[in-house]
């Protein structure tokens, strides 16, 4: 059985050896950095199948590291940060965080959280026979098997959790979605708390839809139930 690595990326120590004792218990094998450059490298250097990352660390913060982490790995993201506002975890999830908790919390929580997302990117990258079938309303195409998506031609960048919401609901043109439904079959776990997480990739995924100029073509708001795919 492949070991699961998990990278923690903080400068508090008490903290990080707090999140290593849990996740320890777990069967976990553990990276602990404590500034962010060292965070980028081990991703270069190790196979990494989570990262828990810090927001405000020496040498790059959490936010920087994620974007580089971006560029080429797809493995899930956890901030844990005492940055508590709306800003800050929708920021983060924006960036390409799959999800944000806040200090102090609640290790259990967070065990949950780490085993929630793993379970996740596992069937994500586990063979399948066949494929899923390319969609296409108009012209946006998305690809399950290549994870990719053009919109008139154009390659649409999407992080893992707005492809997911993307393909969902366009696999089902005019069903409506609730937050609660999206969160539970894209995150592949319990609704925690019912936060802004689902309606800030929304905002995003319309945002690199072009739905600036051409408002709710692909994804329309249901006022007090949800949100439909309107290709």
């Amino acid at each position: 059985m492949k070991r699961i690595t998990i990278l923690i990326a903080d400068d508090d120590a008490e903290i990080a050896g707090l999140v290593a004792l849990h996740l320890e218990k777990e069967g976990y094998y553990l990276i602990k950095v404590s500034d962010g450059r060292a965070a980028v490298q081990a991703v270069q250097t190790h196979s990494i199948d989570l990262a828990i990352l810090d927001i405000m660390m020496p040498g790059l913060d959490g936010h920087e590291v994620t974007r580089q982490i971006r560029e080429q790995h797809q493995m899930p993201i956890i901030f844990l940060s005492a940055k508590t506002s709306d800003l800050d975890k929708i920021t983060g999830l924006v960036i390409g965080a799959d999800d944000y908790m806040t200090k102090p919390f609640n290790p259990m929580e967070l065990v949950a959280r780490v085993n929630a997302q793993l379970r996740r990117s596992m069937q994500l990258s586990r063979p399948v026979s066949g494929s899923k079938a390319v969609l296409e309303a108009g012209g946006l195409i998305v690809d399950p098997d290549c994870r990719t998506v053009t919109l008139y031609g154009n390659n649409i960048e999407l992080t893992p959790k707005e492809f997911d919401i993307l393909y969902l609901m366009a696999s089902y043109p005019k069903k409506v979605f609730s937050a609660e439904q999206l969160f539970q079959q894209v995150w592949g776990e319990a609704y925690f708390e019912s936060g802004n997480t689902v309606m800030v990739h929304i905002r995003t995924l319309r945002k690199k839809l072009g739905e600036d100029q051409n408002k709710n073509k692909w994804i329309k708001t249901i006022w007090g139930v949800g949100y439909t795919f309107n290709g």
